[in-house]
């Protein structure tokens, strides 16, 4: 078990004085039988009302609204969470399992593929390959695998809007389209795979009480008997480096901060602090 001290700070700078400003925040680790959350709050400044509620993917959303004169906005998440290693494999289903009425329904919303989440035909030529050989945990695995080696990360390279195709055409993007591509991979050889956003801690030798530079992140999960989460980006299973704040289909349906706002932005910064506490 492994207990770690997130801080994650956003500030948005205006070109003019805002009026108003209507936002929702996604910054709450969940909890989950793997992660327990001891402590987490979520700030923003300035701020004129706010609320919170539980959204249908199960992930806690802060709403504020900002109704007075303002230059810049900063939203400050807070967290302290208990995280556990990755759960031991036991159970797999095989692919006629996967293919069965029961699980096609109850997963249905994991298995279709979107506009931002489907893949080129070569990259699905690569999933049918795979599972054309191997039983669908570790054709999930080979995947990811060849995702990992394909693919280069660069940040800049997209925008949060970019659709996987794109980002493999030019083989380049952030940990979004890396799970992006797998989700949309595995979907197409009819495994179950979901987008997971969270954070993690980069720096495995990090010593307790050292904060690091850490990360927004993403990765996946897909469904083989259980849920099992892998990082296509680091090429890994997820572990207890890595802390969950929500699970969906893709980036749209939990991004961690969104708004609607009276005015330009010109300025962004982000900024995330991890240490490990235990």
């Amino acid at each position: 078990m492994t207990t770690l001290r997130i801080e994650h700070r956003t500030t948005f700078t205006y070109s003019t004085p805002l009026v108003s400003s209507y936002n929702e925040a996604r910054l709450t680790p969940a909890w989950l039988p793997r992660q327990r959350v001891l402590e987490s709050r979520v700030d923003a400044a300035p701020i004129t009302w706010r609320s919170s509620y539980r959204d249908y993917w199960e992930a806690e959303v802060v709403v504020f609204e900002v109704l007075q004169p303002h230059e810049s906005l900063t939203v400050v998440g807070r967290s302290l969470v208990e995280v556990a290693g990755a759960p031991a494999r036991e159970e797999r289903a095989s692919w006629d399992t996967l293919a069965g009425p029961r699980f096609q329904d109850l997963l249905s919303e994991y298995l279709g593929v979107s506009d931002v989440t489907e893949p080129t035909e070569e990259l699905a030529e690569v999933a049918r390959e795979a599972a054309s050989r191997l039983e669908p945990d570790a054709a999930a695995r080979a995947i990811c695998d060849h995702l990992h080696d394909q693919m280069r990360y660069v940040p800049g390279a997209t925008t949060v809007h970019t659709p996987a195709r794109d980002a493999w055409e030019v083989r380049s993007g952030v940990c979004q389209d890396f799970a992006h591509l797998a989700i949309g991979a595995l979907r197409t050889v009819g495994i179950p795979a979901r987008y997971v956003s969270g954070y993690l801690h980069p720096k495995r030798d990090a010593e307790i009480g050292e904060t690091v530079a850490g990360e927004s992140h993403a990765w996946v999960e897909w469904w083989t008997g259980d849920w099992y989460g892998f990082d296509p980006t680091n090429d890994r299973e997820v572990g207890d480096h890595h802390v969950i704040v929500a699970r969906a289909r893709e980036y749209t349906d939990i991004p961690p901060l969104t708004g609607v706002v009276a005015g330009s932005t010109t300025g962004l910064d982000v900024t995330v602090h991890v240490t490990q506490v235990e």
